[in-house]
C-alpha cells in the first residue's frame, strides 16, 4: 500500500490511526488505493477541516503567545524578543536627534518595535532626560493636518518631551492627495528639530517610500543623519522571538521546528508576519504543550498559513457574505502605481455595503476573529500587507479589478472633497470620470450620492445647453427623431439589452476567475472548470490569464526556496536548486506528470544557481559556500561530480552560465567580480582570467548567441559588457547605466541584438546592443510590483517572460519592437517568483519560488482549454454554478 499511495507506512499509520486529520494529498492517496470515491472523500475532508479550524478559531484565542499578523502592541512587551540590540540603537539615535525615521521593508516589524519596544523602554528608562511628558501614536490617513493637527503641539511639561510616533508615515504619499496638506504636515513635524519645541518626531516609512520622502528638501535634510534601517533579523534574533514567547506561556518549541522555521525565514523577505502567523496557527493546532513541525505543517507552514487561514474563513460565509467579503477587503487595498499594493484603513461606516447590516457585522467579526483584520476606535484596517500578497484569492481579485480599484479610490477621495465643499457642484464629476465611475459596484450611500448629483448635474448643463438652440431646430430635430424612432426603437433597445449582458457576463467572469486561482491547490477540478467557464463567457486577458494560471502544474520536493531551474537542451530534463542544499532532476517529457529522476547534495550552503552545458552532459551550481560544481548527469538517475568544487571566489556565487561552445563557464559572485573558467575537459577545468569593475555584489552574467560577449549585472546599478572573443584576454566594451536600484537578471535575445535586465527598482530594461561598444537603451517595460528576480526570451525572440517578487510571472509581447506590451498575467506562486525559463520549443515556462515548489505553465491558450476539460470531472454541480454565476443559465464549460 505504501508504494502504491507514495506515502512512507508511518505517515498511512498515522492516518489510518485517526488521532488527527491527515493532508488533503495524504487522505486522497489512501482512498484511491483502497478503491474508494476520491470526490466524495475530497468533499468529506473539506468538511471535517472547516469544522476543526472553526473549533480552532473559538478555542484558546483569549491569550495566544503569537500575534500572527497584527503588531505588536503597547502591552505585549512581555512576548516581544529578539529586537534588543535594535531597540537600543533606536533609543540612542532618538535621544541625539529630536526627529528619527525608522526605514524597513513591509514585514520588516517597524510599528511592534515602536510599540512594544521603544515605548515600553522610554516608560522605564532610568534616564530623566529619556522620561516622556506624553506618548502620543498616529497614522497619517488621508488628511493629516485635519484629522491630527492639536496633537502636534506638545504637551505643557517643564521635566520632559512630547514623543510622537507617525506609523506608517507612507499614508502621507498613498493616502493623502493634497500636496499642500502633506507638506505643511511634514513642515509641523520638522518643527520638533528647533531647539526648546518640547517635541520629539519618530516616523515609520516603508523603505520603498524613501524617494518619495527626497523629494521634500528639509525631510532630506533631517534624514541624513537620524535614520535607522531594520533588517533582517540575526538567527539569534529568530530563534528568540520563536521560542521565547512559547516559554513565557509555558509551552515548548520542537527544536526540529525551530531549526526548519529558521531555515525557511533565511532569505526571505518580509518574513516577519508569516512567521509570527504560521507560529499562532500552529499553536492553534498544537497537541499538549509542544508545537511540532507536524503541527507546523498542518498549519500550512511559512507560506501557507495565512492562505489556509483565510480560506477557512472565507468558505464558512454565505454566498451573500462571500461577495460581501471581497468588497470590504479591496475597499482597504490602495491599488499600487508604480509602487507595491498598500493597506487603506478604512471607517467602520464605509463597509456598511450590504442590504443586511448583519451580515456585514458576521463578516467583519469572522475576519477580525481570524486575526486577518483589526477593528480599532471605529477604524477597520488589514492586520498586516502582507495578507495582499499571502492569499492568492485576495491576489487574484486585485490584479482582476486593480483599473476598477483604481477608480473607485478615485470616486471615494472626490466624494470627500464634495462633502468638505458643502456638497459644491463645481466637485461633481462629469464626462469620462463619470463614465468609468457609473460601472462600479459596492458603493456607499455616500459615493452613489455623489454619482446621482454628477448625472443630475451633467444633466441639466446638458439641458441648458439644448434651450440655447433655436426652437424651430428643435422642431426639425424632433420630428427626425420621430420619423426613425419607429424602426430604431427595437436596434436599441436591442443593443442596451445586450450591452448589460456583456457587461453582466463580463463582471461574473472576472470574479469567477479570480476565485479558480484561489481554489487552484484546495479544488484543481473545480478551478479548472470556474477558469474555463469563465473564460468562455468573456474570452478577455483577465480570464485567460486566470486560465493559464490555474492550469499550471506544480513540482513539489524541496523544502526550502527553490532558487533557480534550468531546461536541458533537449528539453526533457530539468534541474531545481534550492536553499535546501539539493539539486533535484525531474523528467518532464510530459510537463503535465514531471517525474523526479535524482536528488543530490555536495554543496555546504544554499544554492544559488544551476545551467547547463550546451550539450546536456553536465550541470554547473554556484552557491553560498563560495563554490561551483561540475556534475555528469549522462546517467539522470545516478549524477556525480566530475572533480572537486571550483573555489577562488570569496563570497557567494551568484551564478552561472556556459557560452555557446561549452568551452567556457562564467561566474559572478558577491565579491564583486566574474571569473571565467576553461572547462573543455570537465573533469580538468582550468582558471582563466578574473573580471574586475563592479563596485559591489555581481549577480546574473549573461552570454550573447554568438559567445564572443559576456554581460554582467550588479548591485551597483550597472550592467557591463565584456569582449570574451579569446576568453583568455578579456575587455571591457561599455558599461550600461540607467536603473535606479540592483541588477537582478539579464538575458540576450536569440538574435544577439537586444539586452533585457531586470532590477530592484521594478523595472525591466530593453538594450539595443547591435553596436556593443555605443549600445543605447530602447524601451523600459513597467508592471510588476517588486524586485524582478529573472528573465527568459522565448526562442523565436518574439516573447520575453519575467519573473518577480511580487509573485508574478508577466509574459511581454516583443513582435512590435516599437511598442513592446504585456501578453498575460500567470499568478499561482505563494511567494515570491524566483526564476524564469522557457522550453527549448517555447511551448511552457517554469518558473521556480519561495513557496518551495516549481511550475509549469503553457503559452497556448488553445492547448489550456483543451487540458481543463481533460482535468474538469467531476463536472461543477447546480450547486457550484449557480454560487459562481448567478443568474445564468446553468452550462458546463465541458459539456
Amino acid at each position: 500500500m505504501a508504494r502504491q499511495a507514495a506515502y512512507s507506512v508511518t505517515a498511512l499509520s498515522q492516518a489510518a490511526a485517526g488521532q488527527r486529520l491527515p493532508s488533503l494529498p495524504l487522505t486522497l492517496a489512501y482512498a484511491q488505493v483502497c478503491g474508494g470515491d476520491v470526490t466524495e472523500w475530497e468533499r468529506r475532508w473539506h468538511e471535517v477541516a472547516g469544522k476543526e479550524a472553526a473549533q480552532r478559531l473559538a478555542q484558546d484565542d483569549a491569550d495566544p503567545p503569537y500575534r500572527g499578523l497584527a503588531r505588536f502592541e503597547l502591552g505585549d512587551a512581555a512576548l516581544f524578543f529578539g529586537r534588543d540590540h535594535l531597540v537600543d540603537r533606536l533609543v540612542d539615535l532618538a535621544t541625539a536627534h529630536r526627529f528619527t525615521a525608522v526605514f524597513g521593508p513591509s514585514g520588516s516589524g517597524k510599528s511592534s518595535l515602536l510599540r512594544a519596544g521603544l515605548i515600553p523602554r522610554l516608560r522605564n528608562a532610568d534616564r530623566s532626560s529619556l522620561s516622556p511628558a506624553a506618548v502620543r501614536i498616529l497614522a497619517p490617513g488621508e488628511q493629516p493636518m485635519r484629522a491630527h493637527g492639536e496633537r502636534l503641539v506638545p504637551a505643557p511639561h517643564e521635566d520632559g518631551d512630547t514623543w510622537l510616533i507617525v506609523d506608517q508615515f507612507e499614508e502621507l504619499y498613498t493616502l493623502c492627495i493634497d500636496p499642500a496638506e502633506r507638506t505643511a504636515f511634514i513642515d509641523r513635524l520638522l518643527a520638533a528639530r528647533k531647539p526648546g519645541s518640547g517635541l520629539r518626531v519618530i516616523v515609520a516609512v516603508r523603505a520603498d517610500f524613501l524617494s518619495h520622502c527626497a523629494e521634500h528638501a528639509g525631510l532630506t535634510a533631517a534624514l541624513q543623519d537620524a535614520t535607522l534601517l531594520t533588517g533582517p533579523m540575526s538567527s539569534e534574533e529568530l530563534r528568540a522571538a520563536i521560542v521565547k514567547p512559547a516559554a513565557a506561556a509555558g509551552l515548548i518549541v520542537e527544536r526540529a521546528l525551530t531549526a526548519r522555521i529558521l531555515t525557511e525565514v533565511d532569505g526571505e523577505p518580509g518574513a516577519l508576519p508569516l512567521m509570527s502567523h504560521a507560529l499562532l496557527e500552529t499553536w492553534r493546532h498544537r497537541r499538549g504543550r509542544t508545537l511540532t513541525e507536524a503541527s507546523y505543517e498542518e498549519a500550512g507552514g511559512l507560506h501557507g498559513s495565512i492562505s489556509r487561514t483565510a480560506e477557512d474563513v472565507y468558505r464558512r460565509l454565505t454566498d451573500a457574505q462571500a461577495v460581501l467579503a471581497r468588497r470590504v477587503l479591496l475597499r482597504l487595498i490602495s491599488p499600487g502605481d508604480g509602487a507595491p499594493d498598500t493597506r487603506r484603513p478604512a471607517d467602520r461606516a464605509e463597509l456598511d455595503l450590504a442590504d443586511d447590516p448583519q451580515d456585514t457585522t458576521a463578516v467583519l467579526e469572522s475576519l477580525v476573529r481570524a486575526r486577518l483584520l483589526t477593528l480599532s476606535e471605529g477604524t477597520v484596517d488589514l492586520a498586516h500587507e502582507a495578507l495582499i500578497t499571502a492569499w492568492p484569492r485576495l491576489r487574484g481579485w486585485i490584479v482582476r479589478d486593480r483599473e476598477a480599484l483604481r477608480v473607485h479610490r478615485r470616486l471615494t477621495e472626490a466624494t470627500a472633497v464634495w462633502e468638505s465643499l458643502d456638497r459644491d457642484p463645481g466637485a461633481l464629476y462629469r464626462g469620462t470620470r463619470l463614465d468609468l465611475a457609473r460601472d462600479l459596484t459596492g458603493l456607499t450611500p455616500r459615493e452613489r450620492a455623489f454619482l446621482d448629483a454628477s448625472a443630475a448635474a451633467e444633466a441639466a448643463e446638458a439641458t441648458r445647453g439644448r434651450r440655447r438652440v433655436h426652437r424651430l431646430r428643435q422642431l426639425v430635430a424632433l420630428l427626425a427623431v420621430l420619423f426613425i424612432s419607429a424602426s430604431g426603437a427595437t436596434v436599441y433597445a436591442i443593443h442596451i439589452e445586450g450591452k448589460v449582458a456583456q457587461q453582466r457576463n463580463t463582471a461574473l467572469a472576472q470574479r469567477a476567475a479570480g476565485e479558480a486561482v484561489g481554489l487552484r491547490l484546495l479544488r484543481p477540478s473545480l478551478a479548472a472548470q470556474l477558469s474555463l467557464a469563465a473564460y468562455r463567457l468573456a474570452p478577455e486577458d483577465s480570464t485567460r490569464d486566470a486560465l493559464l494560471s490555474t492550469m499550471a502544474t506544480t513540482i513539489s520536493g524541496h523544502t526550502q526556496v527553490v532558487s533557480s531551474a534550468a531546461v536541458s537542451p533537449d528539453g526533457r530534463t530539468l534541474a531545481t536548486s534550492s536553499f535546501d542544499r539539493t539539486i533535484r532532476l525531474w523528467n518532464v517529457t510530459d510537463p503535465r506528470r514531471p517525474v523526479g529522476l535524482a536528488t543530490f547534495t555536495g554543496h555546504a550552503d544554499t544554492i544559488a544557481m544551476v545551467a547547463f552545458s550546451p550539450d546536456g552532459h553536465t550541470l554547473a551550481s554556484g552557491g553560498r559556500d563560495h563554490t561551483i560544481r561540475l556534475w555528469n548527469i549522462t546517467d539522470l538517475h545516478d549524477p556525480s561530480p566530475y572533480g572537486p568544487p571550483l573555489t577562488g571566489h570569496t563570497d557567494t556565487v551568484f551564478s552561472v552560465a556556459f557560452s555557446p561552445d561549452g568551452k567556457t563557464l562564467a561566474s559572478g559572485s558577491y565579491d564583486h567580480t566574474i571569473r571565467l573558467w576553461d572547462v573543455t575537459d570537465a573533469t580538468r577545468p582550468a582558471r582563466l582570467p578574473e573580471l574586475t569593475g563592479h563596485t559591489l555584489n555581481v549577480k546574473p552574467v549573461a552570454f550573447s548567441p554568438d559567445g564572443r560577449t559576456l554581460a554582467s549585472g550588479s548591485d551597483d546599478r550597472t550592467v557591463r559588457l565584456w569582449d570574451v572573443t579569446d576568453p583568455r584576454h578579456p575587455a571591457q566594451f561599455a558599461v550600461l547605466t540607467g536603473h535606479k536600484d540592483f541588477v537582478d537578471a539579464l538575458a540576450f535575445s536569440p538574435d544577439g541584438r537586444t539586452l533585457a535586465s531586470g532590477s530592484d527598482d521594478r523595472t525591466v530594461r530593453l538594450w539595443n546592443v547591435t553596436d556593443l561598444r555605443d549600445p543605447s537603451p530602447s524601451d523600459v517595460l513597467r508592471g510588476h510590483d517588486d524586485v524582478v528576480s529573472g528573465i527568459a526570451f522565448s526562442p523565436d525572440g518574439r516573447a520575453l517572460a519575467t519573473s518577480s517578487y511580487d509573485r508574478s510571472v508577466r509574459v511581454w509581447n516583443l513582435a512590435r519592437a516599437d511598442r513592446p506590451a504585456s501578453l498575460a498575467v500567470l499568478t499561482g506562486h505563494l511567494g515570491a517568483v524566483q526564476s524564469v525559463a522557457f522550453t527549448p520549443d517555447g511551448g511552457k515556462i517554469i518558473t521556480t519560488g519561495a513557496d518551495h515548489t516549481a511550475q509549469i505553465w503553457d503559452t497556448d491558450t488553445r492547448t489550456t482549454v483543451d487540458r481543463a476539460c481533460a482535468q474538469a470531472h467531476p463536472t461543477i454541480t447546480r450547486t457550484e454554478w449557480s454560487r459562481y454565476f448567478p443568474g445564468l443559465e446553468y452550462q458546463p464549460p465541458c459539456g
